[in-house]
């Protein structure tokens, strides 16, 4: 399946690119919510969502990251917060495109702080 192929490859990615220790993969919040890799960037933890596509044909894969998208990656990172011990930590939201083109080499951007939590928010 595409997407998963896509998850390997930005976890890769990020791990070899950015330095990134990945958490966990597909992160499903018991109310709804969904984050495709959970990652730590030195102090501060990342949650990635990774769209893959295999042709630019429809515009960049980020572009599919709507509003609607964005508050079930929200409602899956707040859950995550909720998890932990000491939910007081730095967090961001980054998207991973993945290109995989026939006959090409994958491809593989991040966008850093792809976008932020609606204000205000309570987790």
């Amino acid at each position: 399946m595409l997407g998963r192929r896509g998850e390997q490859l930005a976890a890769r990615y990020l791990r070899a690119r950015h330095g990134c220790n990945l958490l966990y993969r597909n992160f499903r919040a018991p109310r709804g919510g969904e984050v495709d890799l959970v990652c730590r960037d030195d102090d501060t933890l990342v949650f990635v969502e990774v769209k893959t596509r295999s042709s630019l044909d429809f515009g960049r894969p980020a572009q599919a990251v709507d509003a609607e998208k964005r508050a079930l990656i929200t409602r899956g990172a707040l859950a995550w917060l909720r998890l932990l011990d000491n939910p007081d930590v730095f967090f961001r939201f980054d998207i991973v495109e993945v290109l995989v083109e026939r006959g090409r080499p994958p491809r593989c951007r991040r966008l850093k702080n792809a976008f932020s939590l609606p204000t205000p928010y309570i987790y």
